[in-house]
């Protein structure tokens, strides 16, 4: 037996032939201009995806130069901070320390003029005790009467001591 589907029959051929070629004229003009319109549209629509694809890239690249170049100089700003800020201390250190120089200065010079004041008043409650010291021994002296020449020693010798008193 012959298998139906292999044996060629000639009527069943044309119709065949007949309903492919208004199949493919209704597919030609109702599903094939849409189709390639529709394909065309997405072709489009990638193209331009592409182009603004590669748009946004060379904006990402000038936006990532930018932020290097902001960051660059915050980086050199702050270095600039920094050291004016570094400097500014050492000059508030070096003033403070000049300061702490100049009244330790004062503090010296006037203590040695308090010295000097107080080996001042030394000095004259000294010379003023010689002289007590000495109307009191030519009171002693008057009193016993001593000889001239003992006189002149002791005055001799006041002298002598007040003297080097005042070299002291």
């Amino acid at each position: 037996m012959e298998n139906p589907l292999v044996r060629i029959e000639p009527g069943l051929f044309i119709w065949t032939i007949v309903t492919f070629l208004a199949l493919l004229g209704v597919l030609a003009r109702f599903v094939w201009r849409p189709l390639m319109d529709a394909l065309e549209r997405r072709e489009n629509k990638i193209r331009e995806s592409l182009e603004n694809a590669e748009k946004a890239k060379i904006e990402l690249e000038r936006l990532q130069h930018e932020s290097e170049e902001i960051v660059a100089g915050a980086r050199g700003e702050a270095q600039t901070i920094v050291a004016e800020g570094k400097a500014a201390a050492k000059k508030m250190k070096d003033d403070i320390l000049q300061a702490a120089r100049d009244k330790a200065t004062g503090i010296i010079d006037q203590a040695g003029k308090q010295i000097e004041v107080e080996k001042d008043k030394a000095l004259v409650e000294i010379k003023a005790e010689v002289v007590d010291l000495s109307i009191q021994v030519a009171e002693k002296l008057i009193r016993r009467n001593l000889s001239k020449e003992d006189n002149l020693a002791i005055i001799n010798e006041s002298l002598k001591k007040v003297g080097s008193m005042d070299e002291v």
